[in-house]
């Protein structure tokens, strides 16, 4: 190898190495006054650049960089390129740094890797007191499979799907009272997101933003309660504006529920509340009497699809950007027999799976789960 061109370095670039940064003698551009001398800045990175086992200073770094930028290029101009020569050169002339030990190598020995588990343990505790959270608010959630994820498909608790999501997250209704189904809201499918009064109620809507053309499914299923809190809570859904109710039959029975019940026709409801937006009117309004141009209605609720279901729906060929809209109450019924002091501390929980018609109910998960199996769940949703 050639020996380096040392006569043909510049001599200031010999002077800018030999000495230490100059002080200027003037006040700075910026305004600012000159440092005295012995007040240089130190550096701010964790890992200091330092020469033959120094640490140097800021203007110091700066200077060397400086001079090995001027180095190479001078190098370059007399058309030397070799970097083994550059840096055979520049550790002549002092324009060099400690070889530092590379990243890894720190993070791998002594307190680098307890800072290293340490953020990890931290990180993970962060995600699981979020999942708890999301165990503790999320008594009614909507979520999409993994089906119809991949298909496109999104939800969004407003009309104008500013921020979609595969996954919706509801407030509990606490405290709530009981109850009576004529003190429902006439438009509570009319507000989107949540709002919940002496109820819970929650407006979202679906959405295909895929290219297929598909037909979905979903499943309003019981995934938690205490008490038995279910027997004593009546559920609607509106799905595109027509509603139905349900109800958990007779804790005490077995029988299904009706309001009066089946046995009583001494009286009625004289306004049947939300007929109009009934799917099957004639169905859930049976007509008790009429007397004198009055006519006496009976609720009938449909009875829960299961132990741990609500009921079911499905959309066939669902095209590109189509939207349904859905609006989920649940209230404790006050004239409901299973509505008594034994259910006082009682909660439920209650979740609305979405899922491709091909793909299985269990397969999502379906059913109550345990406390665990939510908050892993949850944890790995995050």
């Amino acid at each position: 190898m050639p020996e380096p061109p040392y006569d043909s370095i510049p001599e200031e670039l010999k002077k800018a190495a030999a000495e230490p940064p100059k002080q200027p003698s003037a006040q700075s551009k910026t305004g600012k006054k000159p440092r005295a001398a012995g007040t240089e800045k130190p550096q701010n990175s964790p890992f200091k650049k330092k020469r033959a086992g120094v640490v140097l200073s800021r203007d110091e770094v700066r200077q060397i960089k400086d001079g090995r930028k001027k180095l190479r290029k001078e190098l370059k101009a007399r058309g030397i390129k070799s970097r083994d020569e550059f840096e055979l050169t520049a550790g002549s002339l002092g324009l060099y740094f400690d070889k530092q030990s590379s990243f890894l190598l720190w993070l791998l020995r002594g307190r680098g890797l307890w800072a290293l588990l340490g953020a990890l343990l931290l990180l993970l505790g962060a995600f699981f007191l979020m999942s708890l959270v999301s165990q503790m608010r999320g008594y009614f959630t909507i979520n999409l499979s993994d089906g119809l994820f991949k298909e496109g498909f999104t939800l969004s608790p407003t009309k104008g799907f500013e921020n979609p999501s595969v996954s919706l997250f509801c407030e509990p209704a606490t405290d709530v009272p009981c109850v009576s189904f004529i003190q429902i809201d006439e438009n509570v499918d009319q507000t989107d997101g949540q709002h919940n009064a002496d109820y819970f109620a929650y407006t979202f809507y679906c959405r295909n933003e895929g290219e297929s053309t598909v037909d979905y499914t979903w499943d309003l299923e019981l995934i938690d309660e205490a008490q038995s809190l279910s027997t004593a809570a009546w559920v609607m859904v509106f799905e595109d504006g027509k509603m139905c109710f349900y109800a958990k039959a007779s804790n005490d029975t077995g029988a299904e529920e009706a309001l009066p019940a089946f046995d009583d026709d001494t009286r009625g409801y004289l306004r049947p509340p939300l007929i109009s937006q009934a799917l099957y009117p004639e169905k859930q309004y049976q007509v008790i009497r009429e007397k004198n141009g009055i006519t006496f209605y009976r609720l009938v609720p449909f009875r829960f699809a299961g132990d741990d279901l609500v009921t079911s729906g499905q959309q066939q060929s669902v095209e590109p950007m189509e939207v349904h809209k859905y609006t989920v109450v649940i209230w404790l019924e006050g004239d409901d027999p299973d509505a008594n002091i034994e259910r006082m501390g009682g909660h439920l929980g209650l979740a609305m799976q979405f899922r491709l018609v091909e793909e299985s109910r269990d397969g999502l998960g379906g059913g109550k789960r345990s406390w665990w199996k939510t908050a892993w769940d949850n944890l790995k949703w995050w």
